[in-house]
């Protein structure tokens, strides 16, 4: 099984597949998912943000009763990683340093998929498996954020329950929580007048922004809460003075009154400097939970230790594909299969991990 594992992940990784540009690495799913006799539907929301290929969701029929389980992971790698260069070692797959590895999240569509591959070469026994596999993940999550819900019911209904492969680090984490993020824009409008003849009849609108964000209470909130103030624009010659400014930033919290909170008092501040003002926000992903007092994710942690990981469960910062799905009434365990330094080159990926997850996967879907 180790062999055969590396060789679809290696397959995989030397097919380029950034954001938006996946096509290829997603026919290589599909033709995949064919051979396994998967039942197959894709979903085709990518013109909606530009992107070349369909979320792909699939069923592969098992014999055990119950309502069976989803796997998900995506396509998607972080750039550079043209003209990859695999550098193989005992015990880890790295690059020479000049590109992303992509083990993130290929190493865990291998998982996926080298364990449903194994359950049928073997003729075990196993759960009803769906599988939804997405593209352009490591932006914004763009295919899972555009999934027409309401059409793919019509052709596939996928098992609440989704382990999502794509957590960073070891095998040992099994993460169900992860918060909510909504992002900000705020736009500060003063009164524009010469700087050098008559600053007096100016209000200048980058100083009332900076007094706004003094006042306003960023990054560690507390325990499960942050805050960030990413972008200021104003740009005005040095002589005017500047009648309008914006920043944007972004709010995570696993408390939705929390975030709620958090806005009300930041447009308090804005008022109490700004005459004339804009204040937008919008839910960039919802957040994510248990639904089941972790029943699910305890099943998971068993089932590593059944292949002799200590494994345990995890709250994460992060968002993923996992929180549309728990928007959208999903109950969602986040693995990992041993991705390190991901989203830089020098990433690289501890094989043993990998193949932890991949026969944790078998003993879950075939118990």
């Amino acid at each position: 099984m180790r062999e055969r594992t590396l060789q679809i992940l290696e397959e995989m990784l030397l097919i380029h597949s950034p954001s938006k540009q996946e096509s290829k690495m997603t026919e290589y799913i599909i033709q995949f998912l064919e051979e396994l006799e998967a039942e197959i539907y894709l979903d085709h929301n990518q013109a909606q943000y530009g992107g070349d290929s369909p979320v792909v969701f699939a069923k592969i029929k098992g014999n055990i009763p119950g309502e069976g389980v989803t796997l998900n992971g995506h396509t998607d790698v972080i750039q550079p990683n043209e003209n990859l260069n695999i550098i193989k070692e005992e015990k880890i797959w790295k690059t020479d340093g000049t590109t992303t590895l992509g083990g993130d999240d290929k190493a865990g569509l291998a998982a996926i998929l080298s364990s449903i591959e194994y359950l049928k070469k073997h003729h075990l026994d196993h759960q009803d498996i769906y599988v939804i596999i997405t593209p352009g993940e490591e932006q914004s999550m763009l295919g899972a954020r555009h999934i027409d819900w309401e059409n793919v019911y019509k052709h596939i209904q996928p098992a609440k329950n989704i382990i999502v492969v794509d957590n960073a680090g070891k095998a040992d984490k099994v993460a169900y929580q992860a918060p909510t993020c909504y992002k900000f824009s705020v736009t500060i409008r003063g009164i524009k007048a010469h700087a050098g003849i008559e600053p007096e009849k100016g209000k200048n609108a980058i100083k009332l922004a900076s007094q706004i964000i003094s006042e306003m209470d960023i990054l560690r909130i507390d325990d499960f809460t942050t805050a960030n103030i990413s972008t200021i624009h104003a740009e005005f010659p040095s002589n005017v003075v500047p009648d309008e400014c914006t920043f944007t930033g972004e709010i995570r919290s696993h408390s939705q009154e929390k975030v709620e909170n958090i806005l009300s008092n930041f447009e308090t501040i804005i008022k109490k400097y700004a005459d004339d003002y804009e204040f937008k926000n919008h839910c960039e992903y919802p957040e994510l939970r248990s639904q089941d007092e972790l029943k699910f994710v305890n099943e998971m942690i068993d089932a590593y230790q059944e292949v002799g990981v200590k494994a345990e469960d995890q709250i994460i910062g992060g968002g993923s594909d996992a929180n549309f799905f728990a928007g959208e009434g999903f109950n969602a365990a986040i693995i990992g299969v041993g991705m390190q330094k991901v989203h830089t080159t020098e990433e690289y990926l501890e094989i043993d991990e990998l193949m932890n997850t991949t026969q944790a996967l078998i003993k879950f879907l075939s118990e």
